[in-house]
Parts: C-alpha cells; sequence; structure tokens
C-alpha cells in the first residue's frame, strides 16, 4: 500500500508541524508515506473566488503528482473537499466547453483514492486507538467541510476518546461555522469576526485548555482572535494530539 502525503499550501507555510505529525503517525501505524514533490497548491482559493480556469492547471498538476500511489492522505478536510467535490465538475465544464477531456480523466482518476486523515485512519486502517497520550482538557470544532461535505461525523470523536490522559469537552454549538471560509474572511471581514467571536465564546466557556480540530485554517481563525484577547486557550491540530505519545511527547 503505497500511501502519499498531501501536505497542503497552509501546512507547508505556515503548520509544518501538522505534516510532520501526520507522517510521525502514519508510520508509527504501519503505513509507507512519501512525499511526492510536485505538489503545490489544490486550487482552492482560486476556484472559491471565481477563477475557474485559472484552476485548472493545478487540478492536473495534483493528478499527476499523486498519480502513482493507492491512497492520497492529508490532515485538511477542506483541501479534500476541494478535490471530490469540485475537480469533477471543473473537469465536466472543461469537457462540455470541448477543451478539456484529459482534464476530466485526470480529476475523475484522483478523486477515489484521496483521504481526510481519520477518514484513512478509521477506514482505511481500521484504527480508533493510535496510542496516543495527551494530558489535557480538549475541546473539538467540527470544520463546515468535515462536517458538512465530507460526512466525517464522529469519527475525530472516536480518536480523540481513545487518547490516554485526554479528558474531552463538549462545545457548545460545535456545528456553526467559526467564520472563515478562506476568502470569506477576507470578502466580509466584519460578518467573520461576529462568527469567530461566537465560536470563540463558546469555547472559553468550556474551560478547555486546547481547542483542537482538522482544518488549520479554522484554527488560524480561531487562534488569531485567542490570542488577540490573551485569552488562556490554544488551538492545536488534530494530528498533533494523535501523534503524541509518552515516549515522544509534543512539543
Amino acid at each position: 500500500m503505497r500511501v502519499a502525503l498531501f501536505a497542503t499550501c497552509v501546512n507547508d507555510a505556515l503548520y509544518p508541524s501538522t505534516a510532520i505529525a501526520t507522517v510521525r503517525l502514519l508510520e508509527r501505524l504501519g503505513a509507507d508515506v512519501d512525499f511526492p514533490a510536485a505538489q503545490t497548491c489544490c486550487g482552492q482559493p482560486q476556484f472559491n473566488t471565481g477563477y475557474r480556469r485559472e484552476t485548472e492547471p493545478l487540478v492536473r498538476r495534483t493528478a499527476r503528482a499523486f498519480a502513482d500511489y493507492d491512497h492520497v492522505v492529508t490532515p485538511s478536510g477542506s483541501c479534500v473537499a476541494m478535490i471530490r467535490d469540485n475537480y469533477p465538475r471543473i473537469g465536466a465544464r472543461a469537457k462540455a466547453e470541448g477543451r478539456g477531456e484529459e482534464l476530466a480523466e485526470a480529476a475523475a482518476s484522483l478523486v477515489p483514492h484521496v483521504y481526510e486523515l481519520t477518514e484513512f485512519l478509521v477506514d482505511v486502517l481500521g484504527v480508533t486507538d493510535t496510542g496516543a497520550y495527551f494530558p489535557h482538557t480538549v475541546t473539538y470544532h467540527p470544520s463546515c467541510h468535515g462536517l458538512r461535505m465530507l460526512g466525517l461525523g464522529d469519527r475525530p470523536r472516536r480518536l480523540l476518546q481513545a487518547v490516554r490522559g485526554l479528558e474531552l469537552i463538549e462545545l457548545p454549538g460545535a456545528e456553526e461555522c467559526c467564520g472563515f471560509g478562506g476568502t470569506f474572511a477576507v470578502k466580509n471581514p466584519d460578518v467573520s469576526e461576529a462568527m469567530g467571536a461566537d465560536k470563540l465564546r463558546n469555547a472559553l466557556s468550556t474551560g478547555a485548555g486546547v481547542l483542537c480540530g482538522a482544518d488549520n485554517s479554522c484554527l488560524m481563525h480561531i487562534g488569531g482572535m485567542l490570542r488577540r484577547q490573551d485569552a488562556p486557550q490554544r488551538t492545536l491540530h488534530l494530528a498533533e494530539i494523535l501523534a503524541s505519545t509518552e515516549e515522544e511527547p509534543l512539543v
């Protein structure tokens, strides 16, 4: 089973520790993980801003980069949702315009192999107990893409509940959007900030020391608000919790 890590541009540029934790976790569970150097942005920012044709070269590049792997795993539900939901429609639209037969084929060939991290752990590896140890109080924020587009359900919570030493505290209003939404936060900053304030208030009400999630884009938004308020809570990606053990504690 050949497994490729799709790090994503957000993790590569801002949160490399999440990508490192993902590899560490997968290898501990017996996966042979590779990092195709040709990978780059999946095209989500461009597509969501209305630049469909400019996204097409990124679809081709991503499909080529991961063509030889059985599974492509990424710690980002939003990027998985981009590939699963939007790549096929980008390919279909290009094909309908008479200039994208190969683009449609490339998109279709990639989609079945791409997994969000918790999906891969639970559905492919059949694992809910990753052998993790994280002695902290934690509350979990389910991102919109993972919750609504991927239907991750209780997979992240089942993984967290199996972590030794971790006390999982329910997050009020968990299914409400945090307000980031990629370019939404840029185009509608006041609305985004108001939504973030609601999420922040709910997160702090739990008394948890850590707010975790499976998308660093959401955690970046919430974490920035926490820091500006000097709040006694930090954000952390789920992969970093699941990779932490007594022998190799989280740094």
